[in-house]
């Protein structure tokens, strides 16, 4: 058992025998990135199929939970208590849980995430089945669930990076944000049909199977999150050393700025839009409240698919730090569009197009954290990252829900995408100016 995290069969990466060099064993990194070179990866294509199916499996668990503890309860608080339990694990445990990634086998970091995720789920269905779910049981589950999410994601991006190297690690993000959007599209829907057809208790079982492939995948590959570097950190990880990771990253004007910009979308955008698109719904549909509600949900998850395959088919989109900034300019506006349009039409249009524009901000941003990061750490950069990215969503239930009481919805949805157009311009200027220094110090 490891000592600094408890879990059975986790050996500290330090301890494992030294990776051999990289050499042309490990996947090539040099030439011309290829369009969709992650999926042509062998090692790297059954870890994105496993994380998609991970990630429909949460997106299940949110749908079947949601559902009896609305039936049972009928509490506004646990709603809320729900988005909140989520999204606050990634803000306090995320630059640690960056730590345990730099300093172990990523692998099993992930599988201890996953196994929390399926434990959680089993709980449920053992709650359900004898009928002694109360509320704050589940609250515990609810938090514990969030846990497991902050606890897969440095770990993942630090496989991607060992999977693949720097020159493919574009597409490997992208596809990685692709296939995790195709969870949450397809697992409202997977939710629903095991609802209906197994009831909650044994659609709740079931779900545990989903995260398995990803679980028993990590078991066969070689790749540990550190195989092509070689390099694994040794500090351990406290306040002091998140400390001085985030003095690190405040050197870097361009790690900053994006950092800034996935936190800016997530603040004022972030988790609010898909709880409030019901209101939306009743007021822009033409229909069935119900149907309209339904194709703007779609739009949503929809565009984020269909900008992931069109930007690695294309590759019209580098990962630079310019490009990242137009993209989340993109997405501002098209939210502020949404927000403010009466047609029903359009909305549907600018929530495909927002959709796409997240999508390239956040995976050209995390793309340009991994590879400025220095190697040792970069768990510890990704997770501020996932802190900033994840962390700061439960804000936006402030910046467009509770402001929403005050203002109406709109005007609150509107207001914060303006914000968000705003701030982009600021860390714009604030990378721009960075650049600016660096190469007059270079000059001299």
């Amino acid at each position: 058992m490891c000592a600094a995290c408890g879990v059975a069969g986790h050996v500290p990466a330090a301890d494992l025998p030294a990776p051999p060099p990289v050499t042309a064993a490990l996947p090539a990194s040099g030439g011309p990135p290829r369009r969709f070179a992650a999926l042509r990866n062998a090692d790297c294509r059954p870890y994105l199929i496993g994380t998609g199916l991970a990630m429909m499996a949460d997106n299940v668990e949110h749908v079947i939970t949601y559902w009896v503890l609305w039936q049972r309860f009928h509490s506004e608080a646990l709603v809320g208590f729900q988005v909140i339990s989520h999204w606050v694990p990634f803000l306090l445990f995320a630059v640690w849980f960056g730590g345990l990634a730099d300093r172990y086998d990523c692998r099993r970091v992930i599988q201890a995430g996953q196994v929390l995720f399926m434990l959680v789920s089993a709980t449920w269905g053992v709650l359900f089945l004898t009928g002694t779910l109360q509320v704050w049981y589940a609250c515990v589950l609810l938090v514990l669930h969030g846990i497991a999410g902050a606890l897969w994601g440095p770990a993942e991006q630090l496989m991607l990076h060992d999977f693949v190297g720097p020159a493919e690690l574009p597409s490997a993000v992208r596809l990685n944000a692709t296939v995790k959007s195709l969870g949450i599209l397809f697992g409202p829907v997977v939710g629903s049909a095991l609802l209906l057809g197994l009831g909650p208790t044994w659609g709740i079982f079931a779900n545990v199977a989903i995260y398995l492939p990803l679980t028993l995948f990590l078991f066969r590959t070689r790749f540990t999150g550190h195989l092509r570097d070689g390099v694994v950190s040794r500090a351990r990880m406290g306040v002091g050393e998140a400390v001085r990771t985030l003095r690190g990253i405040g050197a870097d004007s361009a790690l900053v700025s994006m950092i800034v910009l996935a936190g800016l979308g997530s603040f004022f955008v972030g988790a609010s839009l898909q709880s409030a698109m019901p209101q939306f719904a009743a007021d822009l549909g033409t229909g069935s409240g119900g149907s309209a509600y339904g194709v703007l949900l779609f739009a949503t998850g929809a565009g984020g698919v269909l900008g992931g395959f069109v930007l690695e088919a294309t590759g019209w989109v580098k990962p630079m730090v310019s490009a990242a900034v137009v993209a989340t300019a993109a997405y501002g506006l098209a939210i502020l569009g949404f927000a403010v349009t009466h047609s029903y039409p359009l909305a549907v249009i600018l929530l495909v197009v927002g959709g796409v524009a997240n999508l390239a901000s956040m995976s050209i941003s995390q793309t340009v954290v991994q590879l400025r990061a220095p190697a040792d750490q970069r768990g510890r950069v990704i997770g501020v990252y996932t802190m900033s990215a994840s962390g700061l969503r439960a804000g936006s239930g402030v910046t467009v829900g509770l402001f929403g009481v005050l203002v109406g919805i709109h005007a609150s949805l509107a207001l914060s995408a303006t914000a968000l157009c705003v701030g982009t311009v600021v860390a714009a200027v604030y990378a721009a100016r960075g650049a600016r220094r660096r190469l007059a110090a270079h000059a001299t």
